[in-house]
């Protein structure tokens, strides 16, 4: 009688590695995607964090206009177009350099404007980073607008801390960023319609309307802008805000 082959019984270590290798399999996808993420392109990140960011960053679903107004598009500006179009709020502060700046004294360019702060984690460098791009593709005719910043964190926003933003985003000379103390900031903030509410479990953050503004040469409020507009979208719009 032929007798059957011995089977050999796994080992406690076979055993072992037998059961890492599914788990260690599912877990390779995982460190695929860490190790993918810091080649995919910085374009691709910041689309994703705009997606993320700008829905956060708005103390209402449907920021309030000012003078309640209405927006739509247009078919002659890349901006949504208010309805009815109305004389800009006024706007006069100093800036971080401590020289007063009024909105006012830029009537004949399209003013740009928005509100932002120092601190913040995402939206704001956002924003900037589109504005000095929109710059950037105006070339020769970035001279047909002017960029003012109004903060949104009178206790944050010291002038060194406004200085050092605007260095590392490039934008020394090319904004006017205006700060304030909590009673000179909040006037503008109503005028605008602007919300701001401080995170209380993050004291440093503030959730606040983030739009940019655009105002004719005659000083009309007369566009709005997502946070995550396109730049070039902008340009196109700052030549036909500066002939009106």
């Amino acid at each position: 009688m032929t007798s059957a082959p011995d089977t050999e019984q796994p080992t406690d270590r076979a055993r072992e590695q037998t059961a890492r290798e599914p788990s260690q399999a599912r877990s390779e996808p995982a460190r695929a995607r860490r190790l993918l993420l810091p080649l995919l392109p910085v374009g691709v990140i910041v689309g994703v964090l705009a997606g993320v960011t700008v829905a956060i960053v708005h103390v209402n679903t449907k920021p309030s206009l000012p003078g309640n107004a209405s927006a739509a598009r247009s078919s002659q500006f890349a901006g949504q177009v208010l309805t009815p179009a109305r004389t800009a709020p006024p706007i006069a502060l100093r800036n971080y350099l401590g020289q007063p700046v009024t909105l006012a004294e830029y009537r004949g360019k399209a003013a740009l404007v928005t509100f932002l702060y120092t601190h913040c984690p995402d939206v704001c460098p956002l924003i900037t980073a589109n504005l000095r791009a929109t710059l950037g593709v105006l070339g020769a005719k970035a001279g047909l607008a002017q960029i003012i910043a109004v903060s949104v964190d009178p206790k944050g926003d010291t002038p060194p801390a406004v200085a050092d933003f605007l260095r590392q985003h490039d934008m020394i000379g090319r904004m006017q960023y205006l700060i304030g103390n909590p009673h000179q900031l909040a006037r503008v903030w109503s005028a605008w319609y602007v919300g701001t509410e401080r995170d209380a479990s993050h004291p440093k953050q503030v959730a606040h309307t983030a739009l940019v503004y655009g105002i004719t040469a005659s000083g009309r409020l007369l566009t709005i802008y997502p946070a995550n507009f396109r730049p070039a979208a902008l340009a196109h719009d700052v030549p036909l805000l500066a002939r009106r």
